[in-house]
C-alpha cells in the first residue's frame, strides 16, 4: 500500500504542478459490487470533494442517497441487468472519472469480517460474492462447503473493477492440502476451476501478488454458469445465429465438450443471437460488462472494434457476457485439417472466418483467388474479442513466396493506449491471382481460449474516432467553468485506406455551452467545449458524433468515451465508457477566443490571428503563454504571450504550400498563473498555474495561385 500511495502522490504533485484548479477526483469505491433488488452502503474516497452528495450513475435502477461525508446508501432496482456499470461523484468542482460498480444476480453479497485470516477464516457458502479489502503482509482466509462432484469456480475481481490489487488465489482442503492456484487468468484477476471430491469444506486463500494492502477485490465463489467462449466469434448484422456456448456449469441441457482447462472439461451448449441493428450503422461497439479483463488493455481491446456483448442466460441463471465480432456478410467457420499450405481451407472474397488455434502449434492456412489487382484490406480480430493468443498473419504467393506480414497496430496518444497485438493493414495483390494466408499463435500456443476472426477482402473505408479528457493527465472528469473552456484529446483510428477530414459534433449540449463543428485531419486533435460567462451549473450526458465523406457515401460514427483509470505504469491506463458526462461550474478564472469563426488563408501564405483575453478576476493580471494545442501537422503556429495586464496578441500560422484545401480547425492552450483560493473570501490567494483553451476558430484554406 506505502508503495502505490507513494506513487499516486508522486503523480498529482506533478498533476497539480500543471493545473491545480480543484477538480472532483475519484480513487476508491467499497464495496465494489451489490446483488440486484438490494440496498448497499457505499463509501468513497478521493479529493477534492467538497460539495459531494449526488452520484451519477449509467444506469436509471441505480440510485444513491446521501448519509454523511463520503457516505450513501445505493439501491439497486431488481430488474438492474447483471453487468458493470460506472459511476461517478458529482459535486462543488464538477464531475469526477468514473469507477466500476458490479451488480450480480443470484449471488448473495458477504462483507469480509476481522482478520479473515487462517486461524480463523470467515465462513462463506457457495453462490456469495464477498466484498473485502486486501490486508497488507497476509492472505485473506474464507471457508465454504461443496458437495462431492459439485463444480466450484473462484473468481476474484479486482482489475476488473478498477481495483489496484494484482490478485493471487488458492484453494486448499481445510487441513491446508493445495489442490490448486492461480494468478492472471482474467488480465490480472485470478480465477480457479474445480470439482470437489469429496463432501467437506475448503478454504479459498487471497492476496496481492506483493502483499501489499488496502485495495478492494470482489471475491466470487459460485457454481451457477461461467462461460469461457463462444464459437463463431463473428455474426452476420440482421441474421439470427446459432453459437456454440463452452464453460462451466451451462445446465441440463448442455453435454461435455472436447475442450480442457486446468484438466477439467468445458460444458457445451447452444444459444441464439441476434444483432443490435444500430450497432453496424453507427459503428459502434455496446457491451454490458466493461471489457476490463483481456489480455490486453480495454483502450486498444475496444477502440477498433465494431461489434457488441451477448448475456448468455442457462435456465434462469445469467451468464458472463462475451464480445461478438459483427460484420456485414457471411461468416464461414473454420474447417480442420488446413495446418499446411495444401490443406489451405478455399475462401471466397470478401470472407469472415471464425476460427480458433485448437492445440499447441496449430497452423491454420487458407486460400483465396483476387478479382482485381489492388490493395487488400486483412484484419485479426484476437485480443479484441478476449482471445488470448498474439496472433501473426503471412500471405504468400502461389508459388510459396512471401508477399507480407501484419502484425500489432493501434495508436499511443498521451493517457489513450490503443496498440495491440491483432494483425491490420493493406496488401496490395495481383488480379486473378491465387493466394494463401497463414494465421497462427506468435508463441504456437492453442487451445480453448484461442478463438479469432479472420477478415480478408477489398478496403471499404472507414475510422473509429475516441476522445479522452485531455487537460488532467490523471484521472479526471470533464468540467467547464462559465466564461472558460475544456477540451478532450480525439485520437482517430482510420481503417480500409481512408484519409480524409473528420468532423466532430456534439448534441445535448446546455444552455450556454458551445462546441464548434471540428475538422480533423489525420490520427490525432482537439474538441474544445466552452461556457458563456453566465452559464448555470449543469451535470448530464452529452453525444459526439464524427461525420465523413467517402465520394458519395457518408459516414456517420459514434466517437466513442474513454477515461483514465491510473497512473501508475504496470496499471491500466484508459477504459472506455458508456458515456460521455460533462459539467459546468463557477466561473474560469479567465477565457480565450480568436473572434471570429472562419478565417480564409492561401495555401503558401501566413494568416495573422488575434487571440483576445477576458480576464474575469479583478486579481488576475499576469502573463498569459500561448501554446499549440494538437495542431494540424500542415500547420506552423508561433508561440507568443499575452502580456501581463494587456489582452490580446497576434497569432501567426504559417499554412505550408502542400496543404490540401479544405476547412481545419485550429486551437490553442493558455497557461497562467492565477491567484486562487477554495475560500472565495480568502485574504490570501496563492498562485496556481492554470491551463485553458482558447474557442477554437475554422481555417478555410484555399488552393495555392
Amino acid at each position: 500500500m506505502k508503495r502505490f500511495a507513494a506513487a499516486l502522490c508522486c503523480v498529482f504533485v506533478v498533476a497539480s504542478a500543471r493545473a491545480d484548479l480543484p477538480a472532483v477526483r475519484f480513487d476508491r469505491l467499497t464495496p465494489l459490487g451489490g446483488a440486484a433488488g438490494t440496498t448497499v452502503d457505499l463509501e468513497i474516497a478521493g479529493a477534492d470533494l467538497e460539495g459531494v452528495e449526488s452520484l451519477l450513475f449509467d444506469h436509471p435502477g441505480l440510485k444513491a442517497t446521501f448519509v454523511k461525508e463520503r457516505q450513501f446508501r445505493l439501491t439497486i432496482a431488481a430488474d438492474v441487468p447483471p453487468g458493470t456499470y460506472d459511476v461517478r461523484l458529482v459535486g462543488r468542482f464538477g464531475v469526477s472519472n468514473p469507477r466500476l460498480f458490479s451488480v450480480s444476480h443470484g449471488l448473495t453479497d458477504v462483507a469480509k469480517k476481522g482478520p479473515a485470516d487462517a486461524a480463523s477464516p470467515q465462513v462463506i457458502a457457495v453462490n456469495s460474492a464477498v466484498n473485502g479489502t486486501c490486508g497488507g503482509n497476509r492472505e485473506d482466509v474464507f471457508r465454504f462447503p461443496a458437495k462431492k462432484g459439485q463444480r466450484v469456480v473462484i473468481e476474484c475481481q479486482a482489475g476488473k473493477l478498477d481495483s489496484p490489487m494484482d490478485a493471487s488465489l488458492a484453494l486448499t482442503t481445510a487441513a491446508g492440502k493445495p489442490l490448486v492456484s492461480n494468478g492472471d487468468y482474467y488480465g490480472r484477476d485470478p480465477l480457479v476451476d474445480f470439482v470437489a471430491s469429496e463432501d467437506g469444506d475448503y478454504l479459498v486463500k487471497l492476496h496481492d501478488l506483493s502483499f501489499r494492502g488496502g485495495f478492494p477485490y470482489r471475491l466470487i465463489v459460485s457454481d451457477r454458469p461461467q462461460v469461457e467462449n463462444l464459437f463463431p466469434r463473428a455474426v452476420q448484422a440482421g441474421k439470427s445465429t446459432e453459437l456454440t456456448a463452452f464453460g462451466r456449469n451451462l445446465g441440463p441441457g448442455s453435454k461435455p465438450s472436447p475442450w480442457r482447462i486446468f484438466d477439467l472439461p468445458l460444458d457445451e451448449a447452444r444459444l441464439t443471437v441476434k444483432p443490435p441493428a444500430e450497432v453496424l450503422d453507427l459503428g459502434a461497439y455496446r457491451f454490458f460488462e466493461h471489457p476490463t479483463d483481456h489480455s490486453v488493455l480495454p483502450t486498444a481491446a475496444t477502440c477498433t472494434l465494431r461489434g457488441f456483448q451477448v448475456r448468455p442466460k442457462f435456465g434462469d441463471a445469467f451468464a458472463n457476457a462475451q464480445t461478438l465480432v459483427l460484420v456485414d456478410t457471411p461468416v464461414t467457420l473454420e474447417a480442420e485439417p488446413n495446418d499446411t499450405p495444401e490443406q489451405a481451407q478455399p475462401l471466397k472474397l470478401p470472407a469472415v472466418v471464425s476460427g480458433r488455434f485448437d492445440r499447441e502449434r496449430d497452423a491454420d492456412w487458407y486460400e483465396f483467388e483476387t478479382a482485381e489487382a489492388g490493395p487488400y484490406a486483412f484484419e485479426v480480430y484476437c485480443e479484441r474479442i478476449g482471445g488470448r493468443a498474439d496472433p501473426y498473419l503471412v500471405v504468400m504467393d502461389a508459388k510459396g513466396i512471401r508477399v507480407a506480414e501484419l502484425d500489432d497496430f493501434g495508436h499511443r496518444i498521451n493517457a489513450f493506449d490503443g496498440h495491440l497485438r491483432d494483425p491490420s493493414g493493406l496488401v496490395n495483390l495481383g488480379a486473378k491471382q491465387k493466394y494463401r494466408v497463414l494465421v497462427q499463435d506468435r508463441y504456437r500456443r492453442g487451445g480453448a481460449r484461442y478463438q479469432y476472426v479472420l477478415t480478408i477482402g477489398k478496403p471499404v473505408p472507414d475510422f473509429f474516432v475516441a476522445a479522452i479528457h485531455g487537460q488532467n493527465p490523471g484521472p479526471a472528469g470533464t468540467t467547464v467553468r462559465a466564461g472558460g473552456a475544456a477540451y478532450l484529446d480525439v485520437i482517430i483510428h482510420q481503417a480500409g485506406g481512408f484519409n480524409g477530414p473528420i468532423t466532430l459534433t456534439a448534441e445535448g449540449l446546455p444552455p450556454g455551452v458551445h462546441a464548434l463543428p471540428t475538422t480533423i485531419r489525420g490520427t490525432h486533435g482537439a474538441f474544445v467545449l466552452w461556457a458563456d460567462a453566465g452559464a448555470a451549473e449543469w451535470t448530464g450526458t452529452v453525444k459526439l458524433f464524427a461525420t465523413a465523406k467517402d465520394g458519395e457515401r457518408t459516414l456517420r460514427r459514434e466517437v466513442r468515451p474513454y477515461t483514465r483509470v491510473w497512473t501508475e505504469a504496470n496499471i491500466s491506463s484508459s477504459r472506455p465508457t458508456r458515456e460521455f458526462v460533462l459539467a459546468v461550474r463557477e466561473n474560469a478564472p479567465y477565457g480565450l477566443d480568436f473572434g471570429a469563426e472562419r478565417v480564409e488563408v492561401e495555401a503558401g501564405k501566413k494568416v495573422e490571428l488575434k487571440l483576445r483575453l477576458q480576464r474575469h478576476g479583478k486579481d488576475f493580471t499576469s502573463k498569459v503563454t500561448v501554446l499549440p494545442l494538437a495542431p494540424p501537422s500542415y500547420f506552423r503556429l508561433t508561440n507568443p504571450e499575452i502580456a501581463a495586464g494587456k489582452d490580446e496578441v497576434a497569432v501567426t500560422v504559417d499554412v505550408q504550400a502542400n496543404t490540401p484545401p479544405g476547412e481545419y480547425t485550429l486551437t490553442v492552450l493558455g497557461q497562467a498563473q492565477v491567484p486562487y483560493s477554495k475560500d472565495p473570501k480568502a485574504a490570501q490567494k496563492p498562485n496556481v498555474l492554470v491551463s485553458l483553451p482558447a474557442r477554437p476558430v475554422t481555417l478555410v484554406v484555399t488552393p495555392k495561385k
